[in-house]
């Protein structure tokens, strides 16, 4: 009857659209903060966070002598969704493989108060590689963010504007950007891990995250 045709119909669309979301390799969205404590999150040295993280209103605060915050969980090809509000210079690291060199062994997407014209150290950049194509950071407010991080391919959008979107490949030199300038890596980007811990960075400066969210793309 057409009543049966009609249900098959939609069984089978069903059907295919599920087969595409499970050969996408995109899992669900996993929270990475409760709101509430810092259960998955450790310091740099695998133990407890530093006493200046506290949580307040639903956030993470960073407070004087906090060191910083690392997922006890590595993440390859993700989506990270989260907020964040500050009193001036911080970071979110990516990928990092020894969060006791983050440095030189992660990607850090720069926090930062407004500063104008952007640079390869304003907020949103890849820091000291480069430099968003606007600074989009809202002083003394929340900023919402969205790091995409897919093999090579890294992009970033903050407060709805896409502001970041490189292809990591590209840099192919120690110590060099592909633009000829000079950065601070004793190995080239490129061939920075490309699975590792996410980290929030304590550089002085009081800072807030919430609404720490992230999505798997590995297959």
């Amino acid at each position: 009857s057409l009543a049966v045709a009609t249900v098959l119909s939609f069984l089978v669309a069903a059907a295919g659209t599920s087969a595409l979301a499970a050969d996408s390799g995109q899992g669900a969205w996993q929270t990475l903060f409760n709101g509430k404590d810092f259960a998955g999150w450790q310091n740099a040295q695998g133990k407890a966070p530093g006493q200046g993280w506290v949580v307040e209103a639903g956030a993470m605060v960073r407070k004087p002598k906090a060191g910083d915050l690392w997922t006890k969980e590595r993440f390859g090809d993700f989506v990270l969704d989260l907020e964040f509000k500050t009193e001036g210079n911080s970071g979110i690291f990516i990928r990092t493989g020894n969060p006791r060199d983050c440095v030189q062994t992660g990607i850090e997407i720069q926090v930062l108060n407004p500063q104008g014209k952007p640079s390869k150290h304003s907020c949103g950049a890849i820091y000291d590689a480069l430099a968003p194509t606007k600074d989009m950071v809202k002083a003394g407010a929340w900023n919402h963010v969205v790091i995409t991080a897919k093999g090579s391919r890294l992009s970033v959008v903050m407060n709805d504007e896409k502001i970041i979107d490189a292809d990591l490949d590209r840099w192919i030199t120690p110590g060099k950007n592909p633009d000829g300038t000079k950065n601070k890596y004793k190995n080239a980007i490129k061939d920075f891990p490309r699975k590792g811990h996410i980290g929030l960075q304590d550089h002085g400066a009081n800072v807030s995250y919430r609404n720490l969210k992230i999505r798997s793309l590995d297959k």
